[in-house]
C-alpha cells in the first residue's frame, strides 16, 4: 500500500467513527488537515461521500476557516501583515519583493515546496511595522531591500 492510500486508509477510519455524529464535518476536516497537510479537493470529496454531504458544504467549511488549507503548505510559511500600522509603513511592497524574490504569487507555495507565501490582518507587532513572520520567527521594520538576505538564510540554513 502506498502512502497516499495509507492516508485514505487513515482518513476512511476517521470518517467512520464520527459519520453519525452532529457536526462532524469539523472533527472529520480536522483530522484530515493532520493527515495530509491540506484539505485538497480530492480530500474533500471524499470527506463529502463519506458523511453524506454535499461537496460544496465541505468546501464552504473549509474556506471560511483559517485553519484549513487547499493546499499543500511549504516547509516556511512567510505571512506579511498588511494590517493598517503595517500597511501605511510599506508592507504592501515588502510583499511585493517577496513575491518577486520566491518568483510565486501570494497565497501559493513555491514548486519547491519551500516556501508558502500569504499576506495576514494583524499580527500583533503594530510597534515594529511593517512585520512579517517565517514560521513564528519575527522580523520587523522591514524594508524590501532586506528581503534577499531573510529568504537566503532559509533556503541555505547554516
Amino acid at each position: 500500500m502506498s502512502e497516499m492510500d495509507s492516508k485514505f486508509a487513515e482518513l476512511h477510519q476517521i470518517i467512520e467513527a464520527h459519520k453519525d455524529w452532529p457536526g462532524a464535518l469539523m472533527p472529520v476536516l480536522q483530522a484530515a488537515q493532520e493527515i495530509f497537510g491540506c484539505v485538497s479537493e480530492d480530500v474533500q470529496k471524499v470527506i463529502a461521500e463519506g458523511l453524506g454531504v454535499t461537496l460544496s458544504e465541505v468546501y464552504g467549511v473549509a474556506t471560511f476557516y483559517a485553519q484549513f488549507s487547499l493546499q499543500p503548505k511549504g516547509e516556511y510559511v512567510i505571512s506579511v501583515c498588511l494590517g493598517t500600522a503595517c500597511y501605511v509603513k510599506g508592507s504592501q511592497a515588502v510583499l511585493d519583493k517577496l513575491s518577486e524574490v520566491l518568483d510565486t504569487p501570494v497565497g501559493s507555495t513555491t514548486p519547491d515546496g519551500k516556501f508558502t507565501l500569504q499576506a495576514t490582518r494583524c499580527l500583533g507587532a503594530c510597534g515594529l511595522a511593517p512585520v512579517m513572520t517565517i514560521n513564528g520567527d519575527v522580523y520587523g521594520r522591514l524594508t524590501p531591500d532586506q528581503v534577499p538576505a531573510i529568504i537566503e538564510k532559509y533556503r541555505t540554513p547554516a
